[in-house]
């Protein structure tokens, strides 16, 4: 599932670079909303994200796209792999920014772990 994010002034640090905790927010919530439309009805909560690495600057202006994939799928969590590049306008090309799986666990009104539904999308 694709997704497209504007780098706009209150994104950046006194630097002028996009912030970090920024950008892992927002894979945190393409990887949520991704969840949560293939497995409607269930709750989610983030349980774990396997590598924090940055591998280019971003700059006021860049257009990110983050696109999340399944990776796998347990009896309770699900995990997704996010890719997220920046688009060069004037070329149309993409160079990747960052990647990471990201695990979210099912969890009912109270917290606990909750065997998943199946998938809207197989």
């Amino acid at each position: 599932m694709e997704h497209y994010k504007l780098i706009m002034p209150e994104h950046l640090n006194h630097h002028g670079f996009l912030f970090g905790g920024t950008l892992l927010k927002w894979v945190d919530e393409v990887a949520y909303i991704t969840a949560t439309l293939q497995y409607p009805g269930c709750n989610f909560v983030t349980i774990g994200m396997d590598r924090v690495e940055f591998k280019k600057s971003v700059r006021q202006g860049t257009i990110l796209r983050l696109n999340s994939v399944l990776q796998n799928k347990g009896r309770s969590s699900v995990t997704y792999r996010i890719e997220v590049t920046k688009k060069d306008v004037a070329t149309g090309g993409e160079e990747v920014v960052f990647t990471t799986n990201i695990t979210f666990v099912r969890v009912d009104s109270e917290g606990k772990k909750k065997t998943l539904r199946p998938s809207s999308h197989g």
